[in-house]
Formats: C-alpha cells, sequence, structure tokens
C-alpha cells in the first residue's frame, strides 16, 4: 500500500518527499482514517504544526475505536512540544 511506502520513504528521503508520494491520494482516501494519521505525522515532523493538527483532527473525526483515538490525540499532545523536542522523539 502507498501509505506503507510513504512511511517507509520518509525514513530513506524525508517527510517532504513522503507528502509528496501521498498527496495525489488526497481525494481518494479523504474518509481513510490512516491517511490523515499518516499525514499528520509527516507535517509534524516537519514543524507543520497547524496542518498537523488539521490532519490529526480529521484522523479523530474518522477513528473506528477508542484506540485509534487515542494514539491520535497521544499525536495531539506531540504538538504541544517545543520544536526540537517532536523531531528528536520520532
Amino acid at each position: 500500500m502507498t501509505l506503507n511506502r510513504a512511511v517507509a520513504l520518509s525514513k530513506v528521503s524525508g517527510p517532504e518527499a513522503a507528502l509528496d508520494l501521498i498527496a495525489p491520494l488526497g481525494e481518494r482516501l479523504s474518509g481513510y482514517f490512516y491517511f490523515h494519521g499518516v499525514t499528520g505525522a509527516l507535517l509534524l515532523e516537519l514543524g507543520r504544526k497547524a496542518e498537523a493538527r488539521v490532519a490529526f483532527d480529521r484522523a479523530i473525526a474518522l477513528a473506528n475505536s477508542a484506540a485509534e483515538a487515542a494514539h491520535i490525540r497521544s499525536q495531539l499532545d506531540r504538538l504541544a512540544e517545543p520544536q526540537g523536542s517532536a523531531a528528536a522523539s520520532g
């Protein structure tokens, strides 16, 4: 799946390359929890906190379980960390 490939690509080529890979899927996967979760995580790595918050909020709205929502809330908590901390913990 392309989302898995994007996560792997982000480790090798960085989050910007991964976002470029999944951007064309935005409309088709707009109702898919994992798309927004991955997008939010990549945006967070880039320090684009406002955009990451939007993606994480969409993911929470699409969560199918309390565990999925809790995981995304933990990502939202990272938005409050100082800029260097978010990158260092990833």
